[in-house]
């Protein structure tokens, strides 16, 4: 697994090419850890660049294909809780190839590596995943205090890759 700093260095040659972005936050919001995704979305509105479509889809990306495919991404990139055999709050970047069934405990309708990968195929776009261990999938509405920290990282990281290249 990369290190923080590795993923922040993938992040930004990933995008160093990007011409539109999607940025897609999955999770339950009722599922404590599991809605780090969506927060990290909400933290990153009203700050990122015109080419960046954020996208709050909590357990139903497939609900939004149609407003992924009119922005016409060149990349995109879904945050995620996922098992990761990391201490919580650890991230990592993935492609959708490299996701196995160890990664996933599914609080969704349909299986993100097929979401992922119909994204590629069908809109031509580069897809990453952003993948975050949690530490609590219990009910409730607030992260817990590794997950907190991470979500804030990753808001950082993010803006710091998506700012690099300074187009706004």
């Amino acid at each position: 697994m990369n290190t923080e700093k590795d993923v922040e260095k993938e992040l930004k040659r990933w995008l160093l090419g990007a011409e539109r972005v999607v940025i897609i936050g999955v999770g339950n919001p009722i599922l404590m850890d599991d809605s780090v995704g969506i927060k990290v979305v909400q933290d990153l509105k009203g700050k990122v660049p015109e080419k960046v479509l954020l996208v709050e889809c909590e357990t139903t990306p497939e609900n939004y294909l149609q407003e992924i495919a009119d922005f016409k991404p060149s990349h995109v990139l879904l945050i995620d809780a996922a098992m990761l055999n990391l201490k919580p709050g650890g991230i990592a970047l993935l492609k959708p190839e490299d996701l196995d069934a160890s990664h996933v405990f599914s609080t969704h309708f349909l299986p993100i590596k097929l979401f992922c990968e119909y994204i590629a195929k069908i809109f031509h776009a580069d897809v990453k995943l952003l993948l975050i261990q949690p530490k609590q999938i219990d009910f409730g509405e607030e992260l817990s205090s590794e997950l907190l920290s991470s979500k804030e990282r990753v808001v950082k990281i993010l803006l710091s890759a998506l700012l690099a290249k300074g187009s706004h």
